[in-house]
C-alpha cells in the first residue's frame, strides 16, 4: 500500500503510467479520494496514464488518508499535503487536474507554487452562489462520521474548521483578484448544479487571462470531444524538454 507519512499525517496515493507528471485531485467534497474518479463521466486515470505519470491521492481524513484535526485547519493544510507528496515523489513541475472541491485545491496550488504548476484542468469547480448552507451541511455530514473516532477534538475546533473552509467567497480559498492575475494555462469544464454552479465556472474562465472554457462535456459526442481537448491541452502545455 503506497503511503506517504509526514509527522502525524498519512497520505494514501497511487501512481500510473510514465511521462510528465500530473496530480489528480478527486471529487467528493471532504471525502475527496481517488476512488471517486470511478464514478465520474470519465476516469482521467485511465485516459491519461498512457502518456503521463498520473499521481492520484486521497486527501487527509478521506479514503485511506488520515491526519489530526485542529481549529486552525483550512485549505492551506491540504495544499501542504499535496506539495509534500510531490516533493516526496521527486516531482518539481507538474500539471494538475481537479474535479469538484479539486477546483479550489488546484487554484490553491497555483497560488502557493505558481512556478511548479505548468497547467491546470478544473472539472466543474465548486463555488459560492446562494449555496453556502449546502457546503456547511456537507462538512457537518463528514464531521459527524469522524467525531466518534476523534473525541479529543472539541466542538469549537470543528466549528472553526468548517468556517475556515466554507465561510469565504467565490472559490472559498482564493479570490477574484488572484484568478484575474493567474497566468497559468487553465482549462475549465463547466458545472451546472448546486455545488458546482455554472456561474463559478464561467467567472473563472472570464477572469483568468489564459483560460479555455468547455461548456458541455459529460455525454455522447461532447464527452469524446472533451476527452480529446483535455489530452491536447495537457500535451500542449507540457515543457518541451519533458515532451521530447
Amino acid at each position: 500500500m503506497p503511503l506517504f507519512e509526514r509527522g502525524e499525517v498519512t497520505i494514501y496515493y497511487e501512481e500510473y503510467g510514465e511521462g510528465f507528471p500530473i496530480l489528480l485531485i478527486a471529487p467528493g467534497g471532504m471525502l475527496s479520494a481517488l476512488s471517486y474518479w470511478e464514478n465520474t463521466p470519465w476516469n482521467p486515470i485511465e485516459q491519461l496514464s498512457d502518456r503521463f505519470r498520473v499521481i492520484a491521492m486521497d486527501q487527509r481524513n478521506a479514503g485511506q488518508s488520515s491526519a489530526p484535526i485542529t481549529a486552525s485547519d483550512s485549505w492551506h493544510v491540504y495544499t501542504d499535503d499535496q506539495l509534500a507528496l510531490l516533493d516526496h515523489l521527486g516531482v518539481d513541475q507538474f500539471h494538475v487536474a481537479g474535479m469538484c472541491i479539486g477546483g479550489p485545491y488546484v487554484m490553491g496550488l497555483i497560488e502557493r507554487a505558481p512556478q511548479r504548476v505548468t497547467s491546470a484542468v478544473l472539472f466543474q469547480p465548486i463555488g459560492l452562489d446562494n449555496n453556502r448552507d449546502a457546503f456547511y451541511a456537507m462538512f457537518d455530514s463528514w464531521a459527524d462520521k469522524l467525531k466518534p473516532e476523534r473525541p479529543e477534538v472539541p466542538e469549537e475546533a470543528w466549528a472553526s474548521f468548517r468556517e475556515s473552509m466554507y465561510g469565504g467567497d467565490f472559490l472559498f480559498n482564493v479570490d477574484r483578484d488572484f484568478v484575474a492575475t493567474c497566468r497559468t494555462p487553465l482549462l475549465v469544464l463547466c458545472g451546472r448544479d448546486l455545488y458546482h454552479p455554472e456561474s463559478t465556472s464561467r467567472e473563472i474562465a472570464e477572469l483568468a487571462p489564459n483560460a479555455t472554457f468547455i461548456e458541455y462535456w459529460k455525454e455522447g459526442e461532447d464527452l469524446e470531444r472533451a476527452k480529446t481537448a483535455v489530452a491536447e491541452f495537457l500535451s500542449h502545455n507540457t515543457p518541451a524538454q519533458a515532451a521530447s
